[in-house]
């Protein structure tokens, strides 16, 4: 009843302990059991019997009220809002309905507020690169363009031999830098996906790592790939971006495969190699594959990283699109 849904949780242990005394009370006052006033052995094995059946009456209907809190419990222990949706099953009608009730509440609004937090905080780091691009562009890129006018100027005029030879290495050095620095740019700030779309800045990307890694990519685009809005691009190309990167740094890998495949309502992009794996037991996550995470949430998707059969490691990113 809407009454008994609202009472504390104290107040309900205390009537159902009441009513269970009451009654009990009740029997014995209107039973033909009497008691003497040294207890016979009879006597004692009913007032036993009586006994043993208030403490069960009790415990059934305490059980019944007290059950959902163990299960609240055990859910708590496994809430992970980077994985949403678990929720205590609130079929029951007990009394602590209104207590499952609230806490499935308290983890809509909680999963509600982390989208839009993360949403929030994506979108400023998008920004942020935005900018420290355009100022690697603007003014490191323009200054080191500068230098090495100077500096091919400064070659021209030299006639030592020596002088020579020291501004040319300057200005393979300065060449070198201004390269890097418009790599560092284009990293931040993808600007192939807004010129030339996603599967071909995912292919850059492999080039990429092969030009600087050594590393060959074995690229696999299947047909039939759905259009994407710009959001959901950018997480997919930022999540292969992440793990091309991490192949470089950490698998020690020989070859990778990066896929792109629709199967159905999703869109599925996979990067795996062949390299050491994860290591045996590691449970913590960097910050690299927590970023990715926080990214496929943001468009409704789903993240799995492990390791591969064969060896090596797999990163599988599945987005839901819409059916054509």
């Amino acid at each position: 009843m809407t009454w008994t849904r609202a009472m504390p949780l104290f107040w309900r242990v205390v009537l159902t302990n009441g009513l269970v005394f009451v009654v009990g009370t009740l029997v014995l006052a209107f039973s033909p059991a009497t008691v003497s006033q040294r207890v016979r052995t009879t006597e004692a094995a009913v007032l036993a019997v009586g006994l043993l059946v208030i403490v069960g009456v009790n415990a059934v209907l305490l059980r019944s009220l007290l059950r959902p809190l163990d299960r609240l419990t055990a859910t708590m222990r496994e809430i992970d809002l980077r994985s949403p949706g678990l929720r205590l099953d609130d079929q029951g009608r007990g009394p602590a309905a209104a207590l499952v009730e609230g806490f499935n509440e308290m983890l809509d609004r909680l999963e509600r507020e982390r989208s839009a937090t993360r949403a929030h905080a994506l979108s400023a780091q998008e920004a942020e690169r935005q900018r420290i691009a355009q100022e690697l562009h603007d003014e490191v890129g323009q200054s080191l363009t500068v230098v090495l006018l100077g500096l091919k100027q400064a070659r021209d005029r030299a006639t030592d031999p020596e002088v020579v030879a020291t501004v040319e290495t300057l200005q393979e050095t300065t060449r070198s830098a201004l390269e890097e620095v418009r790599r560092i740019s284009q990293r931040l700030r993808p600007g192939l996906l807004e010129d030339l779309g996603l599967l071909n800045s995912l292919a850059s990307l492999a080039t990429e790592l092969t030009e600087t890694a050594g590393i060959p990519v074995a690229k696999g685009f299947g047909p039939g790939l759905p259009t994407l809005g710009p959001e959901t691009e950018l997480v997919v190309y930022r999540v292969a971006q992440e793990a091309l990167t991490n192949v470089a740094r950490h698998a020690r890998a020989t070859s990778v495969h990066l896929g792109l495949t629709r199967r159905g309502g999703s869109l599925v992009l996979r990067v795996a190699d062949d390299g050491r794996g994860p290591r045996p037991g590691g449970h913590v996550e960097g910050s690299g594959i927590q970023g990715m995470r926080e990214r496929a949430l943001l468009v409704g998707g789903s993240l799995r990283v492990g390791r591969q059969e064969g060896g090596g490691t797999e990163v599988v990113l599945v987005v839901p699109v819409e059916e054509s």
